[in-house]
């Protein structure tokens, strides 16, 4: 319908993967009674879903032999949404150009569009410590944003610096039986990719000039 042939850059699956390798390595320490040292460090698990996916996973428990602390702490996330930004619009007509140094190719794209992913990250805790503990990790790096450098488009060596800005921190709290007893607590970070959407790399015949 747009008069283009197949194409497919992968964009959103490198957003994906770049958001999510960006909290894959937290660590949890547990501590004696006197925090004095810490007898368990353990990396958090980080799994791509929705929210609701992993809290009835966590707290479904027909036979009622379950403990909670076999399946937290854990983390997820997902991609939530898409929107485009007009602010970082850039002249549509502009191109970017990269030639083959081993054949008289020239390989252009037209400009990306400029889209804002909108990604929720949930953390799933059994107290209150741990929550802290995970979200002091991940909040002292955001002033609101942090910058990665991903390669967009091998075909051009393309590298951009993509900011990820954290928009928001929720918690809440899952109860089983009565309010005197804490069953699980979540955090949501919901945060915002500044990222693009490319078009087609399209590739042109040039003559090379040999002055005699």
């Amino acid at each position: 319908m747009l008069g283009n042939a197949n194409f497919y850059n992968r964009t959103i699956r490198k957003v994906v993967v770049a958001f999510g390798t960006m909290f894959n390595d937290i660590q949890l320490q547990r501590y004696n009674k006197d925090r004095t040292q810490a007898y368990e460090i353990f990396k958090v698990p980080l799994s791509y879903g929705s929210k609701e996916k992993y809290l009835t996973r966590i707290t479904s428990d027909p036979d009622l032999t379950k403990s909670i602390s076999t399946a937290v702490p854990r983390m997820s996330f997902e991609l939530t949404g898409m929107s485009y930004d007009a602010s970082r619009k850039l002249p549509t007509t502009n191109r970017n150009f990269s030639a083959n140094n081993s054949t008289t190719s020239l390989q252009t794209q037209y400009l990306p569009v400029p889209y804002d992913f909108e990604f929720s990250m949930s953390i799933y805790v059994r107290n209150t410590e741990d929550g802290t503990q995970i979200l002091e990790q991940i909040l002292p790096f955001f002033t609101p944003d942090f910058t990665v450098t991903m390669k967009m488009v091998p075909e051009l060596n393309l590298n951009m610096d993509i900011p990820i800005e954290l928009v928001s921190v929720t918690s809440d709290d899952c109860y089983e039986g009565d309010f005197e007893s804490r069953r699980l607590q979540t955090w949501q970070l919901d945060f915002v990719v500044k990222g693009y959407l490319f078009g087609p790399v399209n590739k042109f015949k040039y003559i090379v000039r040999e002055d005699i």
